[in-house]
């Protein structure tokens, strides 16, 4: 089972990241432009939401008991805070996900309860804007310490 989580988790955070560029690149169309808040907009927002849910979802999976490495870094958790990859797995990672979670579910409620439009469009911009930064920033990308490969298989 963690073999098929874990290259789940690995492709879908493409989608994750293509849904947020998607909704990111929107909202700052729309506040340059000037447009009305649409339909596709709300859309975009909420598709990057659901996929960020799901990716979620399988980390927290793989976090609570598929992977081995929470395991070992909870054995000896002071030992594992001084390990860069045990650390990176066991705090870095989760936290930065799960407060770019948090930002992707701020951003929908916020924009949801704006009535200006410019407004909106500038909300989603930064708030889902901040979420991608955080997701980019704590993804173990090829070459860091903790990085894995950008596409990993069945």
């Amino acid at each position: 089972m963690y073999p098929l989580v874990l290259a789940v988790h690995s492709l879908l955070r493409w989608a994750v990241l293509s849904a947020g560029l998607y909704a990111c690149g929107r909202a700052l169309a729309g506040a340059r432009g000037g447009r009305g808040w649409t339909p596709a907009d709300a859309r975009a927002g909420l598709w990057f939401m659901v996929a960020a849910d799901l990716q979620f979802v399988l980390g927290l999976a793989l976090y609570a008991g598929l992977s081995p490495i929470p395991r070992i870094a909870f054995q000896d958790f002071g030992a594992a805070m001084g390990n860069a990859v045990l650390r990176f797995w066991a705090v870095e990672h989760i936290f930065g996900m799960t407060v770019a979670l948090a930002l992707v579910h701020i951003g929908r409620v916020r924009v949801r309860k704006t009535e200006d439009v410019r407004r909106r469009h500038i909300l989603a911009a930064i708030l889902f804007g901040l979420a991608l930064v955080t997701m980019a920033a704590t993804i173990p990308w090829p070459g860091l310490p903790a990085g894995r490969p950008l596409l990993r298989g069945f």
